[in-house]
């Protein structure tokens, strides 16, 4: 289906929310303490003034347009958090490459904030300590990557991925900083040698809360959840909060003919269930809401292409928050 969401319905939804969020305060305290804590549990824990945006959604004109053109229109949108997906340009727009300060004066000179970056796998492997120095040059609380843990399906390779995780995480929280992984689909696969095990299971179960830190892409693990079902993505957030204090928020529009289960729209423009979704994750924590799209530079037209598709996916999250 290609049709686009209907409005959301923010009362009822806000209503159902509180609701919940109310009774779990007043399980715990009475009097006026529950009043108190009831009032305070009942805003969203994805906060409508920190909307981010993964830069990858709109590499196209990052490439051709530079930074400076980029976060300038981003700040004009409403973006307030930038995830990033590389730090160069075409060497053409400056007669060089740029250098991390002077994309570090750009962020600050428009009123943004880095609040992640997508590095390889490999670039932990060899370059931890550089990927980290470029993180505290732009100010960025959070280091991360988008591959998988490991390319190994087994409960064992997982392990060991947990283990590298570990060690990487621990440099990262002696700096000041959190390491995070994003999840695409084949995460929540069952392992080749256990087929009753998750593979994402493992990977939480093994890595330390204390230095590895989880970016749900919601679009990849509903994915997830169509072709091997039977864990909901919400119940994640909600039994590990302080996990996960970044999110992607993808939208997807149902399509049997996909095997994914989703095509990848701009974001208001799907069904994936967000308003449960967040109803769902419960109120501990907060977690900052990164739009993303990765067909987004194909979209049409173009231009204005996918600074377009951030504009209209930016007024969408923004009606989802409010």
């Amino acid at each position: 289906m290609s049709h686009i969401r209907k409005s959301f319905d923010r009362r009822n939804f806000l209503r159902a929310t509180a609701g919940t969020t109310v009774a779990l305060a007043a399980a715990s305290v009475t009097g006026a303490a529950a009043t108190s804590a009831a009032a305070a549990s009942s805003t969203l824990s994805i906060p409508k003034d920190r909307i981010g945006i993964q830069l990858y959604s709109i590499r196209d004109k990052v490439s051709s347009l530079g930074f400076a053109v980029v976060l300038a229109e981003l700040a004009r949108i409403g973006y307030q958090e930038i995830e990033f997906a590389g730090y160069t340009q075409s060497t053409s727009i400056l007669g060089r490459q740029i250098t991390l300060p002077e994309i570090r004066t750009l962020l600050d000179d428009h009123g943004l904030r880095a609040v992640g970056s997508h590095v390889g796998i490999g670039n932990l492997r060899t370059n931890l300590q550089g990927e980290l120095d470029a993180a505290q040059i732009l100010g960025m609380p959070h280091v991360g990557t988008a591959n998988a843990p490991s390319n190994v399906n087994t409960v064992a390779a997982y392990r060991a991925a947990a283990d590298e995780f570990n060690a990487w995480g621990a440099a990262a929280t002696a700096r000041g900083l959190k390491l995070y992984q994003h999840n695409h689909s084949g995460e929540f696969a069952f392992a080749t040698d256990q087929p009753s095990v998750r593979l994402y299971d493992v990977f939480l179960k093994n890595t330390d809360p204390r230095h590895v830190y989880l970016e749900l892409d919601i679009y990849w693990a509903y994915v997830g959840q169509y072709r091997w079902p039977g864990f909901d993505p919400a119940a994640y957030v909600r039994n590990q909060p302080y996990r996960y204090p970044l999110f992607h928020m993808k939208d997807g529009d149902a399509n049997a003919a996909n095997g994914n289960g989703y095509d990848i729209v701009e974001f208001g423009a799907g069904d994936l269930p967000y308003e449960k979704f967040i109803r769902d994750i419960g109120p501990r924590a907060s977690h900052v809401g990164i739009w993303e799209q990765d067909t987004a530079p194909n979209t049409l037209p173009n231009p204005p292409g996918s600074l377009g598709a951030a504009e209209r996916s930016f007024t969408a999250l923004k009606g989802l928050l409010d």
